[in-house]
């Protein structure tokens, strides 16, 4: 079976896939182990080795042998129905794309086609792969360039990233793209979100753009939000039996928009620093100077300001306010979601969620654990600590920071020092101190 690969992240609130048939400039990956240390790599490296096999007895046997072999739980899995894949012809509001997700990797997959794999290598950013699949054939797992048409591009600031978008979809799931479309982080009002999604949860009277078909009167568009507001229940729409379950959570959708566009800027910042730090190399031996790993000139002004980018978005910088009590998802997702959590001895974690006003009670990403921000640059890393301690310790008192007050950094403070192993020194003395 040969197949086509485009993984496009993409569609309202988060979008995350593309992959259609056709054999013309993909290559079967064989040991994508040796050159990646994403979890899909890893994965196939115990399945060529006989350490693990998948399930291939149905489609939703193998989707599920899949997500358990990548620790990514079921509850995560949101649908797509905008035909904003080269699997066009697979998707359909009847017909939607189902994606799930945890921190490290994104799996998506299309009723008749494959398995849509993004694995996030630590230093490399994410790596796109095709697995395809039936009961009487072997899988194959597949990469190409293709991918990097859309995911390295204007729209990812030019290095390998996620496009979470919104989109007015018609009755057969095309976009309106004449009508433009949102590019979403969690900055962005709901109501220009999950446009060309089904999204299941409480969200009281604010209205998305979700769960409802757009049409175009001329210059103006269509969309009865009203239709789509507070659905429970998604079979009224098309059959979910299909699927692994039969929601698409609001909740995981929103984490799912804030993890993508951290990954996205996790990535952007250890590019540039590691181009600044070479530049800088190359510059001191041309004018026969120390060559040394201390960022000097441009390359610490490169890093300052990618590093603050990193800190604004880890601390929810401009986080849309929740309206009218909030919303709402399934306990299965939150539970989840929760199991990996790293929590503080009096059961404190930056996992817990707020959902009435904001998405998380302590607003600093949990992507702080991940292994992408692990793998930062060290010169990076340590202007990112630097800058993140001056807010939490109070030292930083600008209004980019005023939504933070002192209880809550106080909070993040020590939540971090309790649960982050990587702290520069300075901090380890502020926890005897404190202690």
């Amino acid at each position: 079976m040969n197949w086509k690969c485009l993984f496009i992240m993409t569609t309202s609130f988060a979008m995350v896939a593309a992959l259609a048939q056709g054999a013309e400039g993909f290559d079967t990956v064989t040991k994508p182990w040796e050159t990646s240390k994403d979890p899909v790599a890893q994965m196939w490296h115990r399945w060529e080795t006989g350490k693990s096999r998948p399930d291939a007895t149905s489609d939703k046997a193998f989707i599920a042998s899949v997500l358990k072999e990548l620790n990514v739980p079921v509850a995560s899995q949101v649908l797509v129905f905008s035909k904003t894949s080269l699997q066009n012809s697979l998707i359909s509001p009847q017909t939607p794309r189902a994606i799930y997700f945890n921190e490290e990797c994104y799996c998506g997959w299309a009723q008749g086609g494959m398995m849509e794999l993004i694995g996030m290598d630590p230093e490399k950013g994410p790596q796109f792969y095709a697995l395809s699949f039936s009961g009487k054939e072997k899988p194959e797992l597949l990469t190409t360039d293709n991918c990097l048409s859309c995911h390295e591009s204007a729209r990812t600031n030019n290095v390998k990233g996620l496009l979470v978008r919104s989109v007015y979809a018609a009755d057969d799931g095309q976009p309106i793209l004449h009508q433009g479309s949102f590019v979403s982080g969690h900055e962005s009002p709901l109501s220009e979100r999950w446009g060309g999604w089904y999204v299941t949860g409480k969200h009281g009277n604010e209205r998305h753009m979700g769960n409802v078909i757009a049409s175009s009167n001329g210059d103006q568009i269509v969309l009865d939000r009203e239709k789509g507001a507070n659905i429970l229940n998604l079979d009224r729409f098309f059959s979910t039996k299909p699927y692994l379950v039969q929601t698409s959570d609001i909740v995981a959708l929103m984490v799912l928009e804030h993890q993508c566009t951290m990954h996205n800027k996790l990535t952007e910042a250890s590019k540039s620093t590691r181009e600044a730090m070479t530049r800088q190399h190359e510059l001191q031996k041309a004018f026969g100077e120390a060559v040394t790993d201390i960022p000097q000139g441009s390359a610490a002004t490169v890093i300052k300001s990618h590093a603050d980018k990193v800190v604004k978005h880890l601390l929810f910088f401009e986080e849309y306010p929740l309206k009218d009590g909030g919303i709402e998802g399934t306990a299965a997702y939150q539970e989840a979601f929760g199991k990996t959590e790293r929590g503080t001895k009096d059961g404190r974690s930056l996992k817990q969620f707020q959902l009435l006003t904001r998405l998380f009670k302590y607003r600093c990403s949990y992507m702080i654990y991940s292994k992408s921000f692990v793998a930062m640059p060290q010169q990076l890393k340590d202007e990112v600590y630097l800058r993140l301690w001056k807010v939490l310790n109070n030292e930083d008192t600008s209004a980019d920071f005023a939504y933070l007050s002192l209880s809550e950094r106080a909070h993040l403070l020590e939540i971090l020092l309790e649960t982050k192993q990587d702290l520069p020194s300075y901090w380890q003395r502020l926890k005897k101190v404190a202690s």
